[in-house]
């Protein structure tokens, strides 16, 4: 049965979480969540944390074919993309969502995430008792923010129309403190760090709603198109994947330091350059094998810039589960790119 909550009259259908649960059972995201009711994650009491239905984060490595289904959720929903890049359709808009940026959805929304690539994602829903847009909001008691504050944040959710904002620093900490709490439930005074992390990151919102602009929009700088040219060669061009690449020639390649030229790698594809480099070599042997031209795995491993067979045979079995030799294209060895990174 789908799940549904009712408005009145008005009957909405929730979202099942369908595609989500089968990309969790393939192994595709790596996936971590405290849910209530038909969500997925580890289970958490009705009485803990009233309001609280879903929290939590999913690591994805590699481009993935599946999307969401549209769907309402009965809260509000905040997701915060902390790497990668994923395609979010709400209404009739389309927003291309980057790193660092934060997304709310209200209960009465229409709303999926599809195009996901190489990414990390937190989320939350929060139900506050409201179904349609005229309905009174109902904070929960362990919200600390005072009553003027509450009133504030309300406001600002409620009348926002545009749903993507960028997040300040105070969010990005709380986000990734949550999930640092989820990967530890079972540890002591793990209720009390989500609750205090949750008020954090709802100050953090306000914050954020308080300093941006009516419409904000998010364009990457320089620094960061230097670097996302320099990944779109690594996965298109065959000669550039070749080079002898090391983490310094890369960041001096971008006109940047090691520090900084990983950072923004990482925001791109969820990864780092050397873990993305080797990502593309492999997908560019998986095409090879699956040619099948006649090439051994040595020629394969040298043509897609491995130093060595042996080293090349590691990697693949990391990643695909099976060795190059044994592959074939009935392996299972599917979504087979780097990310979602185009040509502009």
């Amino acid at each position: 049965m789908k799940p549904i909550y009712e408005s009145r009259e008005t009957r909405y259908e929730i979202d099942r979480c369908e595609p989500q649960n089968n990309a969790i059972r393939n192994g595709n995201i790596a996936f971590h969540a405290l849910s209530k009711g038909h969500y997925p994650g580890v289970p958490m009491p009705q009485n803990l944390l009233p309001g609280l239905n879903s929290i939590g984060f999913w690591n994805a490595d590699s481009s993935q074919t599946w999307e969401e289904e549209l769907h309402r959720n009965e809260g509000v929903e905040i997701a915060f993309l902390e790497s990668g890049t994923i395609a979010l359709v709400t209404g009739n808009k389309k927003y291309e969502l980057r790193a660092g940026q934060f997304v709310v959805t209200r209960p009465w929304q229409l709303h999926k995430l599809g195009n996901i690539g190489p990414c990390r994602l937190h989320w939350l829903i929060l139900d506050v008792g409201v179904r349609r847009p005229h309905q009174a909001w109902q904070w929960p008691d362990w919200m600390v923010l005072t009553k003027d504050d509450l009133a504030e944040l309300t406001r600002r959710l409620l009348e926002n129309d545009d749903p993507v904002r960028t997040a300040n620093q105070a969010m990005v900490q709380a986000f990734r403190a949550l999930a640092r709490t989820i990967e530890v439930w079972d540890r002591p005074h793990a209720i009390s760090r989500l609750a205090t992390n949750l008020n954090q990151l709802f100050l953090g919102i306000l914050g954020a709603a308080s300093d941006a602009p009516a419409r904000e929009i998010h364009e990457p700088t320089s620094r960061q198109r230097a670097v996302e040219s320099f990944l779109i060669g690594l996965k298109n061009e065959p000669v550039t994947r070749q080079e002898p690449w090391t983490i310094d020639r890369m960041a001096e390649h971008c006109g940047m330091g090691v520090t900084s030229f990983s950072k923004y790698c990482r925001e791109l594809v969820n990864a780092g350059p050397m873990e993305f480099l080797n990502r593309c070599r492999l997908d560019h042997a998986v095409d090879l094998l699956r040619q099948n031209g006649g090439l051994s795995i040595t020629d394969i491993a040298m043509t897609c810039g491995f130093n060595s067979s042996q080293y090349f045979a590691t990697c693949f079995r990391q990643r695909f589960h099976v060795a190059p030799s044994k592959f074939t294209p009935r392996s299972g060895v599917l979504n087979l790119d780097a990310g979602k990174l185009q040509r502009s």
